[in-house]
């Protein structure tokens, strides 16, 4: 009895868990395709699920961060859906590659596709340059089906409280790339074809001595070894005769 009651009570608790969780697989949400480093170049997905049994989506709407610009941003084609960029001006001019920066892309719309049920979609992008003074970027996107009903994920989640029930996408952003720093183990090596230094050549110099020294030493030991053996076959010969 005592073990069917734990039975029971693991296999509630398990479907709780499922029963919790199960939204959550089944929000809009966005993804590096690698990572997302601060101050680069990222190709980031849009995963955009189908939430209902009875109807498809047939749109998807992302506004981009005002507060975190990005002027570079070209949607990848997908088959059977038209894509919309909207730009516009920035209050504050930015300055790329020495080129000024009037307008950043604020809105992308995916359109004239269909998502249906039991289905889902990626919208792959890619951005840039990614803010270096942030750690995450927050997509408000807009899911809309054939049956016209509207679902906003735009809700931003704050610290300590439980997920909103339709969180905005938010892209997690890594540190730099170590190709934009220093490398100290590999500055610490020779560089390839560099010519040797005095004690590069002296620790070579002495390392041959005693390479040559050994080789002597070798040769000597092995040349008495020779002698010390026809000296013991002369000395049997010899013992043999007396003998006879």
């Amino acid at each position: 009895m005592k073990t069917s009651r734990v039975s029971l009570a693991a296999a509630l608790a398990a479907g709780a868990v499922l029963v919790l969780s199960g939204p959550a697989f089944a929000h809009v949400s966005v993804q590096p395709s690698g990572e997302a480093a601060k101050g680069g170049y990222a190709v980031i997905n849009f995963k955009v699920p189908n939430e209902r049994d009875n109807a498809s989506t047939t749109q998807l709407e992302v506004n981009f961060p005002v507060d975190q610009p990005l002027t570079s941003v070209m949607p990848q084609d997908i088959p059977g859906w038209t894509v919309t960029v909207e730009k516009s001006k920035l209050d504050k001019p930015l300055t790329v590659h020495g080129k000024q920066i009037n307008e950043a892309v604020t809105k992308v719309t995916w359109t004239g596709g269909k998502i249906e049920p039991g289905k889902f979609q990626q919208f792959p992008v890619s951005v840039g340059k990614l803010p270096d003074n942030a750690d995450q970027m927050v997509f408000k996107a807009i899911q809309t089906y054939d049956n016209n009903e509207v679902v906003r994920w735009i809700e931003e989640s704050k610290p300590g409280a439980a997920e909103p029930q339709n969180p905005a996408p938010v892209l997690k952003l890594t540190a730099a790339n170590a190709a934009d720093g220093h490398h100290d183990d590999d500055a610490a090596k020779p560089a390839a074809g560099a010519t040797a230094t005095e004690g590069d050549k002296k620790d070579a110099h002495d390392e041959a001595a005693a390479k040559s020294g050994s080789d002597t030493t070798a040769r000597a030991l092995g040349i008495a070894g020779i002698v010390i053996g026809l000296g013991g076959v002369a000395f049997g010969i010899a013992s043999r005769r007396r003998a006879s």
